[in-house]
């Protein structure tokens, strides 16, 4: 088995974990997978201010242009 890496693109940035866990369900309920990328400290302390509470919703690349439209991007 051999380790490749997944091309994978940003669909979507919001501010908060809460939020991101949500378009990440829609996605996935629509078997779309995903990945979401974030700094720790904005989830331990709850911040969500100047970039902290960024997280970056990112798909495989294959299914970027379903994702858009589901999401209505």
């Amino acid at each position: 088995m051999t380790n490749k890496k997944l091309d994978l693109v940003t669909i979507k940035v919001v501010n908060g974990i809460n939020e991101a866990n949500i378009v990440k369900s829609k996605l996935e309920s629509y078997g779309i997978p995903s990945l979401l990328k974030y700094e720790s400290v904005g989830i331990v302390f709850g911040l969500e201010l100047d970039g902290l509470g960024k997280v970056e919703i990112k798909v495989p690349k294959a299914y970027a242009e379903d994702a858009l439209l589901l999401l209505g991007e």
